[in-house]
Parts: structure tokens; C-alpha cells; sequence
């Protein structure tokens, strides 16, 4: 049995020299289509370990009080004519209101906000570009963040408290402002300020485009001094140690954020708590419109090379009718024929799924390179192709074959 295999590929692969230019086309067809399915595949592979390995940092026991819901919610199901629901900012007084308040067990709250997304830093004779994102923050930042220092050390209560002139900042500072010398204890400028830098995160990379790695934490009430602006919306986040009391957590602190705000027992909430493997799912949920779409491409494309593949058999069916009947004279079985025609369809289908797959593979890392975003194999991406390319073969293989094996010999011999 493994004898006719071989001699079957052999023969396969000489009929695809006599009939070189259909039989590259065909490839050719087949390898467009599976090469759309593997590029978007790929990119929403990368797209979908860029997500996870940004928000994972972040732990599924965290939530946090936000102004608005994942989605802004229209009054009375946002019917036409009706006003917008606005809820209120979470301001300063409510934040720090809310972690004095908030005393349920094994959590943490951290408070913070955006000083600017475009601060220059300076630093001796040197300065960077109006391009550093400043946080104000507390000691438990960089904890509920998934934040790590690597060199040097975080913020302490006492920092906070006492308003010290202290910062931590982001990897890309060793690689440009600071590079060549100790970042730890130096003093950089920001807006006129000083801040002796005490600690150095570990590297994040970028994430759609953003660099994680080009901003600097400060105190929060230094940070409210220094960036005076109306109307700052604060962000509260609440890491729980035990997973099993994050919902009840979650309750307790909309009953605390509710009496807060002062809310009647009626009322809506007029903020929002997001959890933030709820913020995952809900952002990888949208990948799979990426991946149903590359399946519909795919299929189209791969619809049309079946049907180009299958007329390419049954020409050559047509155009080999005597080498049939010379072979059906000469003892050779209809299974023997038949397998013969079909081993040539697998052939030409997997060469354009090999091929299909690199082009796939290369054009997918080009756009993730591109967006940044974290490549990995598509091993998925891969089998499914695989398995495609394998369909589409049999499918296109398996009438040429039947109607070569049913050929008779006689008639075969006769063929002109």
C-alpha cells in the first residue's frame, strides 16, 4: 500500500509538470484564499494575546468605579427625542470619600488620574518630547495596575501622605532622558517641579500604538497642584485578595459609592463598575467578528478554487483517457485508477495550502508588527488551513476520480 501511495505522488507530480500553467493557477487560487483566512486569523490571534496579556497584568479580582458603564446607557431605552443620560464625574471629594469609606475585607483601593498625556521631561541639558504621560497616583497604584518596579523601589504611604517630590518612572526613560546613568535618585523636571526618581517600572511594550513605557507616576496631590484643570475625572480601582468575595465586594462598594453620591433608593446608579475580566471578555468578544469575517473571505475564495480545481481534474481526466485505458488493459483495478486521480487532487490542494499558510503567516506578522501588537503561531490559524486545503481537495478530487475509474477500457483505447 505504501508502494502505490508513492507511485501515485510520483505520477501526480508529473502530470503537474505537463500541465504546469493550469496547475499553477489552480495553486494560485488556493493559496489566495487560504491566505486570507491565515492573515486575519493571525492578526486577530495577535490581536486577541495583546489584549490578554495587557488587561490579565491587571488580575480578574479587580473592578473599578468609573463614570459610565462599558456602554453609555440612553434614557428609557434611548428612544428617539429623549435626553442622554450624563452621569456625573467621579470628582476628587467622591474618590477619596470612597476609600475612606470602603473598609471591606482583603481589598485594596488605589486613586489616580491623567495629569497630562503630553508632558516634556527634563533632565540636566536634556529633554524629551511633549510626549509623557504623567499619572498622579497613591501607594497602591501600582499593585491594582499589575505594575512592577524593576529598579529601585515603589511609592510608600509615607510618600503620599507627606507630599514628597518623588517619582517612578516608565523602562523607555533608562533608553533615552536617562540613559547611561543611574535613573535611581536623579532629579527631573517636570512643568518647573522637581522629582528625585526612585523607582524604574518594568518594561510593558505598547499597546495599540501606545507606549506603556513613556510615563511617570507622582504623588496624586502633588500631580493636583502641579496640572491645575476643572473637571478631572478620577479612577478608582479595588483589587480583592480572595476571588470568592469579589461580588460581594462589588455590592459593597455600589451601596458605599451610592450614599455617597447621595442616591435615592430609585435611582439608578449614576456611575459604573466594571470588573475587568468582564472588560476582557467584552473586548475580545469583538475578535470574533474578525475571525467570522476572515472565515466568510476565506470560504468564497476557497469555494471558487474548488470548482477551478475540480474542471483542471476533469480535463485532465479528459486529456489522459487513453493513458486510462491503457492502464485498465494492463490489469490496473477502477480503485487503482481512481486513487491515482485523487492522489493528484491532494497534491495540488496541499501545495496551495502550504503555501497559503506561509504567505498568510508572513502577511499577519507584517500588520501585527505593523499595530503592534504581540505575534504568536497561529496554530489554529494553521490546522484550520490545513484541514481546509484537505477538504477542498477531496471535495474537487472525488468526481474526476470516480468518473476516471468508470472509463471503459475499450472506449479509452478508441480516444482520440
Amino acid at each position: 500500500m505504501t508502494g502505490l501511495v508513492k507511485e501515485n505522488i510520483k505520477i501526480a507530480l508529473g502530470s503537474i509538470k505537463t500541465q504546469l500553467l493550469r496547475t499553477i493557477l489552480t495553486i494560485i487560487i488556493i493559496a489566495i484564499g487560504i491566505t486570507a483566512l491565515v492573515s486575519i486569523l493571525t492578526v486577530v490571534s495577535a490581536l486577541e494575546n495583546t489584549i490578554s496579556s495587557n488587561f490579565s497584568m491587571m488580575g480578574a479580582n479587580t473592578f473599578t468605579i468609573r463614570q459610565y458603564e462599558l456602554e453609555v446607557r440612553i434614557g428609557n431605552g434611548g428612544r428617539r427625542g429623549e435626553r442622554e443620560i450624563v452621569n456625573p464625574i467621579i470628582s476628587y471629594p467622591d474618590a477619596k470619600t470612597f476609600k475612606e469609606k470602603f473598609n471591606y475585607p482583603f481589598t485594596t483601593t488605589s486613586l489616580s488620574f491623567t495629569a497630562t498625556p503630553g508632558a516634556q521631561v527634563k533632565f540636566e541639558n536634556k529633554k524629551t518630547d511633549p510626549e509623557i504621560t504623567v499619572l498622579g497616583v497613591d501607594e497602591n497604584y501600582a499593585a491594582n495596575s499589575g505594575l512592577e518596579v524593576a529598579t529601585g523601589r515603589n511609592f510608600t504611604g509615607f510618600d503620599i501622605e507627606n507630599n514628597n517630590y518623588v517619582c517612578v518612572v516608565g523602562s523607555d526613560f533608562e533608553k533615552g532622558l536617562l540613559k547611561d546613568v543611574n535613573p535611581i535618585d536623579k532629579v527631573i523636571s517636570i512643568r518647573g517641579a522637581k522629582f528625585k526618581v526612585i523607582g524604574v517600572l518594568k518594561e510593558k511594550g505598547s499597546t495599540f500604538g501606545n507606549s506603556q513605557d513613556l510615563r511617570v507616576l507622582i504623588p496624586i496631590q502633588i500631580a493636583r497642584s502641579v496640572f491645575t484643570q476643572p473637571n478631572i475625572n478620577y479612577n478608582v480601582s479595588v483589587m480583592v485578595d480572595k476571588k470568592e468575595l469579589l461580588d460581594a465586594a462589588i455590592d459593597h462598594a455600589t451601596i458605599t459609592m451610592r450614599q455617597i453620591r447621595k442616591q435615592n433608593p430609585v435611582e439608578d446608579n449614576n456611575f459604573g463598575i466594571v470588573r475587568s475580566d468582564e472588560l476582557i471578555n467584552q473586548i475580545l468578544s469583538l475578535t470574533k467578528v474578525l475571525s467570522a469575517s476572515a472565515w466568510i473571505i476565506g470560504i468564497i475564495t476557497i469555494f471558487g478554487s474548488s470548482i477551478a480545481l475540480m474542471n483542471i481534474m476533469l480535463v485532465s481526466v479528459t486529456e489522459r483517457t487513453r493513458e486510462i485505458g491503457v492502464r485498465k488493459a494492463l490489469g490496473a483495478k477502477r480503485k487503482t485508477i481512481a486513487f491515482q486521480f485523487f492522489t493528484e487532487t491532494i497534491v495540488i490542494g496541499q501545495l496551495g495550502g502550504i503555501i497559503g499558510i506561509i504567505l498568510g503567516i508572513t502577511i499577519g506578522s507584517i500588520f501585527a508588527s505593523v499595530l503592534e501588537f504581540d505575534f504568536i503561531i497561529p496554530w489554529m490559524a494553521i490546522i484550520a488551513a490545513v484541514i481546509t486545503s484537505f477538504v477542498v481537495a477531496l471535495v474537487s478530487g472525488l468526481y474526476p476520480a470516480i468518473k476516471a475509474s468508470k472509463l471503459d477500457p475499450v472506449e479509452a483505447l478508441r480516444y482520440e
